[in-house]
């Protein structure tokens, strides 16, 4: 039986694991919320020069919460500011805290370099701003000058990074953490007002009862957001900025991926309320999904959208709105306060961040590195330039005024500068002879390696080259539908790519396909026959039919011993070495199928022919690069 399928439908996995990588979402979000950014920073400015009146007096107008006595009220841009970014930092603490768990940071070793480059991409700038406000009442907004907005570097990676490799992104993203962190740090110590100690205290006792209530493992969601709500209020009350309680909060929320116990627990609670659809069995079911997936997971999807395109959007309209007319912007060229929050990002950011990564490269001799070529690197440097969210939050505390315009001109100034940077460094590096242009972008940092079990052509079932220089290893279901799609793709890459081998390993998902592991076991029957591809291909073409008597047949038509295949079927033979590929699956954190590796790293995302080509390609280039080195 045929299978016919869209590039669209090749995204997703069964329905017991996670269709997409948390990581790949927030990045896709990143880029697409840019457009809604730029969109909503140009209606301001068209809203603050054609009612420059109505802007100022609608972004003024106080609006009051109240319980009894008790009550708050704050400008309309102020909620903003300090209440819905906090909610943005709440953001940025999950995805901080999701690196270290389970992204790239989980190998702490790596968390040197974006430190590091993450730091002096802020002390630069921050010292080149100085450098021309010295002596200047302005000198006190260097803060301004020193935050990269993540959406716009990314959004600008997107329209301008189309040939860099796919690792920049990361390396940007841990860069943009780190940068964000310190920033609020910043805000919290260099732009609060003046301090009232015992609200400073009632947050600290506030978040100390959080930590507790953590420790004794309660997961109700709604407990910590009155405790984080209540710690809220008193930060604002104490003169601290509060927006500092939403990134605390995202760094405590733990991430990890799915068990599969656990995504078989909720397989059988799942089982259970459809034969007794009852109310109960509905909070019992909800439970167990939840469970199933980690807090850090669910709560960046639920809030990530939310931020991207709602709130950050809001901040842009609620303070880039400044009257621009020819004198405005003639004095504001003249002003150091623009000059420096300008030269600042497109000059200050790069120099940062590259020479940041180059000083860890020579100190340690090579043992850290960056994990892209030092072409990418000065390109991502250049794109770090974007300031804007965070930068324009340093600069309604900091500026007020004419100083205040001068800034949001300079940070405007910057998106241009480093757009325009970034674009020349990227033409460069494509004008360059194809041998150095790789090195230039991939480099030679070694890969983290996500595959626990490596391949062995003496073990594993290997198609293809035995020594080929790259390996795209499969765990799959013979029932699992995902599976039968992707099987023609994998056939088309290895036609397209002669030096690409694939290996199947087995993960029968044994709660959703009763025949999963049937099938699996009639797999290694004819392996011990020496026609284990020939019964796999006829199973991924039959996937609706893995009955037992189906099985036969379909080694009677490849001209098997039915008699040791139906000796081997009722002995389990095969069994040990499916339980073998498992645990393996087990211990690469491999829930669901089909899954993909390519050379040992894990493919995120689609897996149509254009995205597996891709990573293939990349892997292969990186391999050739390696075999060069060790010359």
């Amino acid at each position: 039986m045929s299978m016919a399928f869209a590039p669209d439908d090749l995204s997703g996995q069964t329905a017991c694991s996670g269709s997409r990588s948390p990581l790949r979402d927030f990045l896709r979000t990143e880029t697409g919320s840019a457009a809604v950014l730029v969109t909503a920073a140009l209606v301001a400015l068209v809203w603050a020069n054609t009612a420059p009146a109505g802007y100022a007096s609608f972004w003024e107008t106080h609006l009051s919460v109240g319980i009894g006595s008790h009550g708050l009220s704050l400008p309309l841009r102020e909620w903003i500011n300090s209440g819905l970014m906090a909610l943005f930092f709440f953001v940025v603490g999950l995805e901080a805290r999701r690196e270290f768990d389970m992204g790239e940071l989980r190998d702490r070793r790596r968390l040197a370099l974006p430190l590091a480059a993450g730091i002096s991409g802020m002390v630069v700038p921050v010292a080149l701003f100085l450098v021309l406000n010295a002596g200047h009442p302005s000198a006190h907004g260097w803060g301004a000058a020193m935050s990269t907005d993540t959406a716009f570097a990314l959004g600008m990676l997107a329209v301008v990074g189309h040939r860099l490799p796919s690792g920049l992104r990361i390396f940007i993203l841990t860069i943009t953490v780190v940068d964000d962190f310190v920033a609020l740090g910043v805000i919290a110590v260099a732009y609060s007002e003046h301090v009232d100690v015992p609200a400073l205290l009632v947050a600290v006792a506030v978040f100390g009862v959080i930590l507790l209530v953590r420790a004794l493992g309660v997961r109700r969601g709604l407990v910590y957001a009155l405790l984080a709500l209540v710690a809220w209020v008193a930060l604002l009350e104490s003169g601290v900025d509060p927006v500092v309680i939403g990134l605390a909060m995202g760094l405590l929320t733990y991430a990890y991926p799915a068990a599969r116990a656990d995504l078989e627990h909720a397989t059988g609670l799942f089982r259970m309320f459809r034969e007794q659809p009852t109310p109960e069995l509905a909070r019992s079911v909800q439970a167990g999904l939840a469970s199933a997936i980690s807090p850090n997971d669910r709560l960046q999807g639920l809030y990530h959208p939310w931020t991207s395109y709602l709130v950050v959007p809001l901040f842009a309209l609620a303070n880039t709105g400044i009257p621009l007319d020819a004198d405005q912007l003639a004095r504001a060229f003249t002003s150091p306060v623009t000059l420096g929050i300008l030269l600042a990002f497109v000059v200050g950011k790069p120099l940062g961040i590259v020479g940041a990564s180059a000083l860890a490269h020579g100190l340690t001799r090579g043992r850290v590195r960056p994990p892209v070529g030092w072409g990418a690197v000065a390109a991502g440097g250049a794109m770090a330039g974007t300031g804007f969210t965070v930068s324009l939050l340093i600069a309604t505390l900091a500026f007020q005024g004419t100083q205040l315009a001068d800034a949001k001109i300079g940070i405007l100034s910057a998106l241009v500068g480093s757009f325009l940077t970034s674009r020349l460094i990227t033409a460069v590096l494509a004008a360059l002879p194809r041998r150095l242009r790789q090195r230039a972008l991939l480099g030679d940092a070694e890969t983290l390696v996500d595959l626990a079990v490596p391949v062995d052509p003496d073990r594993d079932h290997v198609r293809g080259p035995r020594h080929a220089p790259v390996t795209v290893v499969e765990y799959g279901d013979y029932e699992c539908p995902y599976c039968g799609q992707a099987e023609p793709v994998v056939r088309e890459l290895l036609g397209d790519f002669g030096d690409v081998r694939y290996v199947w390993r087995h993960l029968p998902l044994t709660d959703v396909h009763v025949h999963a592991q049937l099938a699996a076991e009639a797999a290694e029957a004819a392996a011990a026959q020496g026609r284990y591809w020939d019964m796999h291909d006829v199973l991924m073409s039959h996937q609706g039919e893995l009955r037992l008597d189906h099985l036969r047949k379909y080694a009677d038509a490849l001209g098997l011993d039915t008699q040791r295949f139906d000796r081997d079927l009722r002995s389990h033979r095969g069994a040990a070495r499916i339980a073998e590929d498992v645990e393996s699956a087990d211990l690469s954190q491999v829930a669901g199928t089909p899954t993909f590796f390519v050379n040992g790293r894990r493919h995120h995302g689609a897996y149509d022919i254009g995205s597996l080509s891709a990573a293939v390609r990349a892997a292969r280039e990186r391999a050739a690069i390696g075999a060069r080195g060790g010359r």
